[in-house]
């Protein structure tokens, strides 16, 4: 890495938490500059505005998630110990996440829904990409005859995200992690109930 992609690199990292606890809007410059320990110059001298900061540190959120969950698997997994070990994540890692400000996905969407079209495409896309992580997992189990050939997979992939996603939003809101372990225990029953042969 050159020097400008080594401080580009810094400053989304050492601001990740910052936007995503306090939100993209409600991140100023001056709490940039605090979190980074750099000027005002240095932070335009790499980005050309707050909005592109804030793009690059929600890809980077949300690749970091992607890239924890998707470490948990590996190839000797059977279908339903792929979905359950997804589930189980969340499981275990609600309170870091909590801590980190929750679900960038989540916090991105509601924040840009409205007012920041640039970044509510990146949310947008990064949604259909995980409901084809989640779809990949159910085509592939149907091939090795562990899921029921008729399900639609792409809706199941997104009924999950919706489960999750709500589960995250309620708990989150009201400090009690017992409605995502509800929503993740629904997830399972559905994997065990209708689509796993």
């Amino acid at each position: 890495m050159s020097k400008a992609e080594k401080t580009r690199q810094f400053i989304i990292e050492q601001t990740s938490e910052l936007f995503n606890k306090k939100g993209y809007a409600g991140t100023s410059l001056s709490d940039i500059t605090s979190a980074t320990g750099l000027t005002k110059g240095s932070i335009y001298g790499n980005f050309e505005n707050k909005d592109e900061v804030a793009k690059e540190v929600y890809l980077y959120n949300s690749k970091r998630l992607q890239t924890d969950f998707v470490n948990q698997l590996n190839s000797e997994m059977t279908t339903r110990e792929k979905l359950f070990t997804i589930i189980d994540y969340y499981r275990k890692t609600w309170e870091v996440n909590f801590s980190r400000g929750g679900c960038p996905h989540l916090n991105t969407a509601v924040e840009a829904d409205d007012t920041m079209p640039f970044l509510k495409a990146e949310v947008a896309k990064n949604f259909e990409n995980w409901a084809n992580q989640w779809n990949r997992i159910l085509e592939k189990g149907k091939t090795q005859n562990e899921i029921i050939e008729s399900i639609d997979s792409q809706k199941y992939a997104y009924q999950f995200i919706a489960l999750i996603e709500g589960g995250i939003l309620l708990s989150k809101t009201m400090n009690n992690k017992t409605h995502l372990f509800n929503a993740l225990e629904r997830i399972e029953k559905i994997i065990d109930t209708e689509l796993i042969k």
